[in-house]
């Protein structure tokens, strides 16, 4: 079983930046996928990017060239740098990780306004 602790969520003004950090624990696979989600009320829940335990990445249109996506092997954890960021991006970001069985985190607030 795999548990996932996230932080770094918060308000920031557009244009502004936020990084989140989520760390696994419990038993983690040697290949694995992590990854952010996110989602606004009354909506589905959205990719926002991916990354695999080799390195390998995936972005969703909307944030490609402003989110990076990396982990520490090491350290089981996973961190969303979110730049140029706006009031769409607002949502609760939820870590994901994935071997044979999905897990999820609890979630984060993003608020993105003025």
């Amino acid at each position: 079983q795999v548990q996932l602790v996230e932080s770094g969520g918060g308000l920031v003004q557009p244009g502004g930046s936020l990084r989140l950090s989520c760390a696994a624990s419990g038993t983690i696979s040697s290949v694995n996928i992590m990854g952010w989600y996110r989602q606004v009320p009354g909506m589905q829940r959205d990719l926002v990017a991916t990354i695999t335990n080799g390195g390998g990445t995936n972005y969703a249109a909307a944030v490609e060239g402003r989110f990076t996506i990396s982990r520490d092997n090491a350290k089981n954890t996973v961190y969303l740098q979110m730049n140029s960021l706006k009031p769409e991006d607002t949502a609760v970001y939820y870590c994901n990780y994935r071997d044979r069985v999905t897990t999820w985190g609890q979630g984060t607030q993003v608020t993105v306004s003025a």
